[in-house]
């Protein structure tokens, strides 16, 4: 009875095991985000072009900017893992930008990869600030030699 017992619950255990690393079973292990662009479409673009066409050749763009100037941006990124749950990390992320002029033609076209950007920390939620960090003691201290 007990070695029966222990033959079922090696069964479910394997069963067990077997289900949750089928999971990871077909996953290869690269996620492509965003606008994904080929070069073909990308070289239909040219310098003149209406905002319609453009809006044809590449679709809708990931987002848009009217600071400064009017521009188009389709952003990817592209990311691989190992293994799924595992830690990602970022291969590539390009921004491909449409910038237009004020009758809304093509003014110039720009490929952005990551090594134009600059990394930015999300999660400090603190902004650098110029010149040097004075702590409440300093201060204080600068405060008081200043008066004499």
């Amino acid at each position: 009875m007990a070695r029966t017992l222990r033959s079922v619950f090696r069964g479910a255990a394997v069963a067990g095991i077997a289900v949750g690393l089928s999971g990871c079973l077909g996953y290869e292990g690269v996620v492509n985000r965003g606008a994904i662009l080929d070069s073909r479409s990308t070289s239909q673009v040219k310098p003149g072009m209406s905002a319609q066409q453009v809006m044809s050749t590449l679709g809708t763009p990931s987002t848009t900017s009217t600071v400064g100037g009017d521009a188009w941006y389709y952003v990817s990124q592209r990311i691989e893992r190992s293994f799924a749950f595992m830690p990602q990390n970022i291969t590539d992320q390009r921004v491909y930008a449409v910038y237009f002029d004020k009758s809304k033609k093509v003014q110039r076209v720009a490929d952005y990869g990551m090594e134009d950007g600059k990394p930015i920390d999300f999660i400090s939620r603190t902004t650098p600030t110029a010149g040097p960090e004075y702590h409440l003691l300093q201060g204080m201290l600068s405060k008081v030699t200043n008066l004499f």
